[in-house]
């Protein structure tokens, strides 16, 4: 199985406002070759906790083969979600927190379910904007695609 590491950051103007995300996709070929591939994207209204979501999800749908993935993220919502096994309790309460209210995000959190299915993945948060170079591109990625004039539709949070 292939190793991948990823590298993800989200960022929203204003929270709700526009917002992006950055990711970074590399691995080691057989050859010894480095792969990396670099991917953002801007939307006109969001958030940073959707965004950050988006990044994981972007980067794990790019893979086209089962891998053993490193998700690397800033954001604890993502990564404790895991860690903490939040995702379980809120599938068995049919996506509600402790309190009875509704899980946010919870389209993008069956996305990323859905994208992790055929892969082995492991989340490890990194501290943001404390000199770790890959967090840092993929920060730089996502603002400039939050401040890009292309940004689309977040449909889940807008519709």
């Amino acid at each position: 199985m292939k190793q991948v590491v990823i590298y993800s950051d989200g960022s929203a103007r204003g929270n709700p406002g526009n917002g992006g995300y950055g990711a970074l996709l590399s691995y080691t070929g057989a050859d010894g070759s480095a792969h990396e591939m670099r991917l953002s994207q801007g939307f006109r209204l969001t958030t940073n906790n959707r965004m950050e979501l988006l990044g994981v999800i972007v980067a794990l749908e790019a893979l086209n083969q089962p891998c053993r993935v490193d998700v690397h993220t800033d954001s604890q919502y993502v990564c404790n979600a895991f860690k903490q096994r939040w995702i379980d309790k809120w599938q068995r309460s049919g996506w509600k927190k402790s309190k009875s209210e509704a899980v946010k995000n919870v389209d993008l959190w069956k996305r990323l379910l859905a994208a992790m299915e055929p892969h082995e993945v492991e989340f490890h948060w990194v501290r943001g904007h404390a000199g770790d170079a890959l967090n840092e591109e993929c920060d730089r990625l996502a603002t400039e695609a939050a401040d890009s004039g292309e940004l689309g539709i977040d449909a889940g949070y807008e519709g």
